[in-house]
């Protein structure tokens, strides 16, 4: 019964979504109130259910997926039924290799068409993905394995090589994915298998999908989602990304990311739209990226504020854009100037949104709003949100600064995370009915809301969040480190940049040398986006009187020199 009411569901949000924007509101806030109470969950997997039942069968010989590498040029393209059949075939692969539900399944490719047939096996057969970003280095990888041991590994071959690095005694299936690797299996051995498979009976307890995201301190957050949190809860996201059958949806984000999740995968597919999915290595070419936008018709586009900033600095007048008509960001607020420039240029407004990973879209700008400059929206009906103030009273006054917080009173939203697997951290997030975000906004007389600040130390850089520890225990097992603090430091490009305040041990002098040495030495165990591209040496840190860092004092530092244009004497950029 509860499935036939989901599908009945889905099926009126698919039909709303074909509707004009302005016709939509009142039809969403009454089914999304619908979802709300639903309660506990039973037998319901949202690939045989829904993936299935409405599209398959519905349109099982529409293109879900065009693939398209930007460095080879080479184009796939796959149907609902395609990537079904591929999926099942994984599946029984892996059963007669006995996996089974529950079991952890690390997947860490490049934007590759196997990103997707692996996401749908796992829902079905319910084991638990483990999204994993392809730029983890050995040591990162070391780390999730010791917290959650994989029972499947799924990669490429350039993440092999640090995945065999990381396994130690370890001795998981190991299936390497568009090449060869030396004790590993290739994927395209798992594709003669059967096209049918039994999916599995997930209910709303059932975890499916785990992801590591990095916290104020210790090392990454386990994010743990359930067979409905992220499979059902994605219609918020779909909701204000405006996303419908009829589109041609791209998504700028890395595997292994849950906005990858949020974008690449649910949102277009629980409305049934085509997926463009452009593959590329090493840094992003905006001028080939968006001919890509342009050519393949793409009509609903969504990326970081980092490329939407890379965007403007080439030629747009170049691009036609004729078909595009959906366009919209999300990780950080997005500069006023940009959302200008594409307005004046293409009549298309980009429209900012906010979530986390544990969650979906919380609150952005819906198509049928007005976007106002600065603001990332509304909340979504799926949500109970509030704001709250240090004592964690609820703010109805506007314009007064508080913690954005999901109240769970009245109804626990469906998309909200099962939890972390460090129950410490859930005792911090979730207190007296409320789930805390970490960040603080405020919202004006009219109910639109503004993002101000993380309200922990987490850094968000070009759409990624770094955990300050991660840095500075890297930082520390250099020999000249004597402590070290890493805060967010303002950057117009990136919204922040990692920047470590360095106390020297007796005997080691400030340099440009040794700054570049500890630079040299993070990038070692770190990824990329992790490693300081600011380097400070001070004489001391501040702190609290139990010997805590104030990183607070340091970001308020930084954040003043940023608006005087200062920097200090001992300070060394990279």
């Amino acid at each position: 019964m509860a499935n036939e009411l989901i599908k009945n569901l889905v099926r009126d949000f698919i039909d709303i979504q074909k509707l004009n924007p302005l016709d939509r509101p009142e039809r969403i806030n009454d089914l999304f109130t619908r979802l709300n109470f639903l309660g506990k969950i039973e037998d319901f997997n949202w690939v045989r259910d829904i993936y299935e039942e409405i599209h398959v069968k519905d349109r099982g010989g529409k293109t879900a997926l065009m693939w398209y590498d930007l460095d080879t040029k080479v184009e796939e393209i796959y149907t609902y039924q395609d990537l079904l059949i591929r999926a099942n075939k994984l599946i029984n692969f892996l059963k007669s290799s006995g996996i089974g539900k529950g079991d952890p399944v690390y997947l860490m490719t490049p934007v590759f068409p196997e990103q997707w047939v692996t996401f749908l096996a796992t829902i079905k057969a319910g084991f638990v993905l483990v999204p994993t970003a392809n730029n983890l280095t050995a040591y990162e990888l070391g780390y999730r394995f010791a917290d959650l041991k994989p029972k499947v590994i799924i990669a490429d071959p350039k993440s092999a090589e640090r995945i065999d690095q990381a396994l130690g005694d370890l001795k998981p299936l190991k299936i390497v994915v568009r090449g060869r690797v030396n004790g590993w299996t290739d994927f395209e051995l798992t594709q003669s298998e059967s096209e049918s498979a039994e999916a599995y009976p997930t209910s709303s307890e059932d975890d499916i999908l785990n992801y590591f995201t990095s916290g104020t301190t210790g090392l990454p957050k386990r994010v743990i989602h359930t067979a409905t949190s992220y499979p059902l809860g994605h219609l918020s996201t779909a909701s204000i990304i405006g996303v419908s059958t009829e589109d041609i949806h791209l998504n700028l984000s890395a595997p292994g990311w849950a906005k990858f999740a949020w974008s690449s995968f649910f949102s277009p597919l629980i409305v049934g739209a085509t997926i463009m999915a452009v593959n590329y290595e090493g840094r992003l070419n905006a001028q080939e990226y968006l001919s890509v936008v342009d050519n393949f018709n793409v009509t609903s586009f969504c990326a970081p504020p980092t490329a939407w900033r890379l965007f403007n600095l080439v030629d747009l007048w170049k691009f036609k854009f004729h078909k595009l008509r959906n366009v919209v960001s999300a990780g950080e607020p997005l500069n006023p100037e940009i959302i200008k420039v594409w307005k004046d240029k293409f009549d298309l407004t980009i429209r900012d949104f906010y979530g986390q990973t544990e969650t979906t879209a919380i609150i952005g700008n819906p198509p049928w709003r007005d976007v106002t400059p600065g603001s990332f929206g509304i909340p979504s009906p799926l949500y109970d949100v509030v704001l709250l103030d240090d004592e964690g009273k609820e703010i109805t006054k506007p314009f007064d600064v508080g913690h954005i917080a999901i109240r769970l009173t009245k109804w626990r939203a469906i998309p909200l995370f099962k939890g972390y697997s460090n129950e410490e951290k859930n005792k911090e997030a979730f207190r007296n009915g409320y789930y805390f975000t970490g960040d603080k906004g405020y919202f004006d007389d009219k109910g639109n809301w503004y993002f101000v600040a993380r309200a922990d130390d987490v850094i968000k850089t070009s759409d990624y969040r770094v955990g300050p520890f991660e840095v500075e225990s890297a930082l520390i097992e250099h020999p000249a480190v004597a402590e070290a603090a890493v805060v967010g430091s303002p950057d117009p490009v990136r919204w922040q940049l990692v920047k470590a305040f360095v106390v020297l041990k007796p005997g080691y002098s400030p340099s440009y040398e040794l700054a570049k040495e500890l630079v040299n030495h993070v990038s070692k165990s770190l990824s990329p986006y992790k490693v300081p591209r600011k380097i400070e040496f001070v004489n001391e840190l501040p702190k609290t009187i139990s010997g805590k860092i104030r990183r607070n004092e340091l970001r308020k530092l930084e954040e003043d020199r940023y608006k005087k244009g200062e920097k200090s004497e001992n300070e060394y950029t990279f």
